[in-house]
């Protein structure tokens, strides 16, 4: 943790909204104007197209940006295979699916010297990575900044979720901060280096294999609600003209790759485009909900979809659940009972969950695959049914789902962690009869 990275994340600007195409520059008259490429780019830099889809994709999900470097990407020296370490990518095999509810207390604290991508441990996933289908779920633990070192993910987009302690993400677009409460998006492929703004950091990280996170459609809710397109900060064009070895750590088809470059590759002086990271304030999420009677699906809930090749049903879908009003008239407030064709890893990342009572920590997480049986617990159950049903505000606490279409098969590392809650079938077992004929 660096004084000087908390000062420089505090005078942090960004441009504004999502899916727009953006332009910056850290040096005026870097950026060409009226042409990509032309045949000498400004001051002397190179110009270089980062595609983070299809050339000939329809337009409204085209994702690339130009932009304008000291030294082309093109520019250094084979990689070689390195450690993965405790991450791990689909496809998943050396466990089965597993049906059974499962949950997590936090990750225990890290080895000294310990950075994000050292930190992270993967506790599961589906699909193919190769294939760019479906996701990833990973948690991270770090107690030192990336030094001399930056990652880039070739197999996907990877939107991380603090939950203790603030990070400053240097890209190769610019910089973000991102601070438990937020969330931040590296798009595939873009070059970054993480620093802490505190002295230990922790959180969750999806990785998303498909198609890029959008906005989900609105639909009759209109125009407005859930996530504004305006709430989404994008950064600012900065650069790093830095001339001692660099460490490049590339994961593709699901394995770390090492290149040492004889200089920094956050070399981008100025770009445009629409392949952009950005940071959500997740207390910004417009929350909608019933005003009159019953739990609204928690689809309600979503922030960003990762589309499949079925209308309706998501890749994987970001959900938070916010700090909101609860006013329904004859209605068991906190989440149903229920069984879902879609397969549900939450986290918390303050406070507490009000369909849990105990057990479900910041830090922690449980996962409910397609069709397993879940729900309240005993104890908020019996609550919730007696509760005299006046408005109440929900405002301690903020939980966030990954909700994915496919199964989720954990990891040996997590199916055998010793911070696997053993026996969490119990909190359902109070749940007593109260049939009457």
């Amino acid at each position: 943790m660096s004084e000087q990275a908390r000062k420089t994340a505090e005078a942090l600007e960004y441009l504004t909204g999502f899916g727009n195409e953006h332009s910056s520059e850290a040096v005026p008259g870097a950026l060409p104007i009226g042409r990509n490429s032309p045949q000498r780019a400004p001051l002397g830099l190179y110009a270089e197209q980062l595609s983070g889809s299809a050339f000939t994709e329809p337009r409204t999900h085209n994702r690339r940006s130009w932009l304008y470097r000291i030294r082309p990407s093109a520019a250094h020296p084979p990689f070689t295979r390195v450690d993965n370490g405790a991450l791990r990518s689909a496809p998943f095999t050396e466990a089965v699916a597993d049906p059974n509810r499962l949950r997590w207390n936090p990750l225990p604290a890290p080895a000294p010297g310990t950075d994000f991508l050292a930190g992270l441990w993967t506790l599961g996933g589906n699909g193919d990575a190769a294939q760019r289908s479906g996701m990833a779920i990973h948690l991270y633990a770090a107690n030192a900044d990336m030094t001399d070192r930056v990652f880039s993910d070739s197999d996907g987009e990877l939107l991380i979720v603090p939950e203790r302690g603030g990070l400053l993400l240097r890209t190769e677009l610019g910089l973000l901060a991102a601070r438990p409460g937020d969330m931040a998006l590296i798009p595939r492929g873009v070059r970054f280096r993480v620093e802490l703004l505190d002295a230990d950091a922790r959180g969750y990280v999806c990785e998303n294999y498909g198609q890029p996170f959008e906005l989900p459609n609105l639909g009759p809710i209109g125009a407005n609600g859930l996530a504004a397109a305006r709430d989404f900060q994008a950064p600012v064009a900065a650069y790093e003209d830095s001339e001692r070895p660099t460490e490049v750590i590339n994961k593709f088809c699901g394995n770390l790759w090492s290149a040492t470059y004889d200089h920094s590759p956050l070399d981008v002086v100025a770009w445009h485009g629409s392949h952009v990271p950005y940071v959500y304030d997740m207390r910004r999420f417009n929350v909608l909900g019933s005003i009159s009677y019953d739990h609204p699906d928690p689809s309600i809930f979503t922030v960003l979809t990762s589309p499949s090749d079925t209308p309706g049903l998501a890749g994987v879908d970001f959900v938070v659940f916010a700090p909101r009003w609860l006013v329904g008239e004859d209605t068991f407030r906190p989440p149903y009972f229920h069984r879902n064709v879609m397969s549900e890893y939450m986290g918390l990342i303050e406070g507490a969950y009000d369909a849990k009572a105990e057990g479900f920590v910041p830090g922690g997480g449980s996962l409910h695959n397609m069709m397993s049986a879940h729900g309240p617990d005993h104890e908020t159950f019996d609550r919730a049914s007696a509760a005299e049903l006046k408005p109440q505000k929900i405002d301690d606490g903020l939980a966030f789902m990954f909700e994915t279409r496919w199964p989720i098969t954990a990891t040996a590392q997590a199916a055998g962690a010793d911070h696997l809650q053993r026996g969490y079938d119990d909190v359902w077992q109070g749940l007593q009869r109260h049939f009457r004929a």
